[in-house]
């Protein structure tokens, strides 16, 4: 398998669309956005950037709690997807079509997050790029929080599973993937297929180490990391499957 770059630039259409979508239910929602709420700590009407926010599934239900949040995707399906989900009787709470790499709003929220495996779609200079975006949009002590896979979770889970197939109703969803050691890439093949429809999408993704992380954090402006396991606050350790990390937006 072969990674393509800008993969991420029409991925997210169609059928592809329709899985991200759905794969994730109201329940699924509630925990997440429970977790977030209790790892930035921060009151209400605190300003959030969610980034990048996919279908705005978690940006509205944070926004829904009383926090003021801003979506950011670089997907125009997507962001047309959120939109329409807005609800007037919510707090405030805004869509922009962007790169995330792209955020111009300097020192201006009081946290971000980055959840649902969205961390690793460029290069290391365009990952980094990204964090460095991440830490300057916000105001100096600012929380940070980033849920990603890394090669000590990913990678026994792929020895023993290349072939995943993923149910969403009537839309299924086969992942093929591989490992290229030279890049540290995952690179997939998928296939979506509803009733008669079929599409073919691939999606290449960095993958680190937990040291490999914490150091580009460090250079994009961050410290004090809090590693958990799971959303049950479990520490990360040997045996987690996905790591949710906590990080502070250093004084400078």
């Amino acid at each position: 398998m072969t990674g393509r770059t800008g993969w991420w630039q029409d991925f997210f259409s169609g059928l592809a669309l329709d899985f991200v979508r759905h794969s994730r239910d109201a329940e699924d929602t509630l925990a997440e956005a429970d977790f977030i709420q209790e790892a930035l700590g921060l009151p209400l009407e605190a300003r959030l950037l969610d980034v990048p926010c996919g279908g705005g599934r978690l940006t509205l239900e944070m926004a829904a709690r009383g926090y003021r949040v801003t979506g950011v995707d670089i997907s125009p399906d997507l962001i047309k997807d959120a939109e329409s989900q807005i609800d007037v009787g919510r707090s405030p709470v805004t869509f922009e079509q962007r790169d995330m790499r792209d955020l111009p709003w300097p020192g201006e929220f009081d946290g971000a997050f980055c959840i649902w495996s969205s961390f690793g779609y460029f290069d290391d200079a365009g990952n980094l790029d990204f964090l460095k975006a991440v830490a300057d949009s916000l105001k100096p002590g600012a929380p940070f929080l980033l849920d990603t896979p890394l090669i000590e979770t990913r990678l026994p889970e792929m020895e023993s599973q290349e072939r995943i197939w993923w149910p969403v109703g009537d839309l299924l969803a086969l992942e093929e993937r591989g490992f290229d050691h030279v890049t540290s890439r995952v690179e997939s093949e998928w296939t979506f297929i509803q009733g008669n429809q079929i599409e073919k999408k691939s999606l290449s993704l960095r993958l680190y180490t937990y040291r490999e992380l914490c150091a580009m954090l460090e250079e994009a402006g961050f410290g004090n990391h809090q590693a958990y396991g799971s959303l049950d606050w479990e520490p990360f350790e040997l045996g987690s499957t996905w790591l949710y990390m906590v990080t502070t937006k250093l004084e400078t």
